[in-house]
């Protein structure tokens, strides 16, 4: 039996994550950047990321097999209650429950911190190629996620253009007088 654990990222943990991501970059339309960042850059991603938000591992008998992290909703203080989320499994781990794992402990952190919506922004095929299935928005919809949004032919990667689709999970309740959201590293003490 398999030893599964989900813990919090540390920077030496870049190389592996980065090799996960490359996949998706050299590979298929999941991710819409064209090239593979640098070691550096990632790592610099990764700090930023962390100054707030979860940056997450999930490990089966110690080795990396996915991430995932949160980062703002468009960037204004009037959002901070809103996150989007991302995760990358390996591309051979997929489709054995570590991404649902992995989603619900960044869920649980998130709203500690005083998170309420949760968004998901998904590349989208017209239809489906061997660069991108309909697979991610699949797996969101079977975590309570809702499609709230498409944009049509707005990403552009292997002389192909593919929609985008937001989906959205409501993890708590606004109000009048909402505290304002915590850092991670306020809910981790």
């Amino acid at each position: 039996m398999s030893t599964i654990t989900v813990r919090d990222a540390k920077i030496e943990d870049a190389a592996r994550i980065l090799e996960i991501y490359a996949y998706y970059v050299e590979h298929t339309v999941i991710s819409f950047e064209w090239d593979v960042p640098s070691l550096e850059e990632f790592e610099n991603r990764m700090r930023d990321i962390m100054k707030k938000y979860p940056y997450l591992v999930i490990e089966r008998d110690g080795k990396i097999e996915g991430y995932a992290y949160a980062h703002p909703f468009v960037g204004r203080a009037a959002y901070d209650w809103s996150s989007e989320l991302t995760i990358y499994l390996d591309h051979d781990a997929r489709k054995g429950g570590l991404g649902r794992r992995l989603y619900e402990e960044l869920a649980d952190r998130l709203k500690k911190m005083g998170i309420l919506n949760l968004y998901a922004c998904i590349g989208y095929p017209q239809v489906e190629d061997e660069y991108l299935t309909k697979n991610s928005a699949e797996f969101h919809a079977h975590l309570g996620f809702e499609l709230v949004g498409t944009f049509h032919n707005c990403g552009y990667k292997f002389d192909r253009w593919y929609d985008m689709v937001w989906m959205e999970k409501i993890i708590g309740e606004p109000h009048a007088g909402q505290p304002a959201v915590k850092s991670y590293s306020e809910i981790k003490e």
